[in-house]
C-alpha cells in the first residue's frame, strides 16, 4: 500500500475521489494541519488580550530568558574543560 498527499484544488474533483472510494479503490482520510490549529489558538487569544506586549517587550523578554539560559548552562559546565 502507498499513501500520498493530495491537495485538492477545484472541489469538483472531491466527487471522483469519494466515488472511488466507494469503489474501495483508495481511502480518504482527512489531515486538518496542525500547525494551523496552533496559529488559530494563538490568533484567538491574542484577539481576547487588552494589552498585548509590544515586540521591544517580547524582544527584552527573550533576551532575558536567554541571558540566564546560557548562565545556568555556563555553570553547570563549569570546570569540564
Amino acid at each position: 500500500m502507498n499513501t500520498i498527499h493530495i491537495e485538492v484544488l477545484n472541489p469538483a474533483s472531491l466527487s471522483l475521489l469519494k466515488e472511488l472510494e466507494k469503489l474501495k479503490f483508495i481511502t480518504i482520510q482527512k489531515n486538518e494541519s496542525p500547525s494551523g490549529d496552533f496559529i488559530d489558538f494563538v490568533q484567538k487569544l491574542r484577539s481576547k488580550s487588552h494589552d498585548l506586549p509590544s515586540l521591544e517587550e517580547i524582544t527584552a523578554e527573550v533576551e532575558q530568558q536567554r541571558s540566564e539560559m546560557y548562565a545556568i548552562s555556563a555553570e553547570e559546565n563549569k570546570g569540564n574543560y
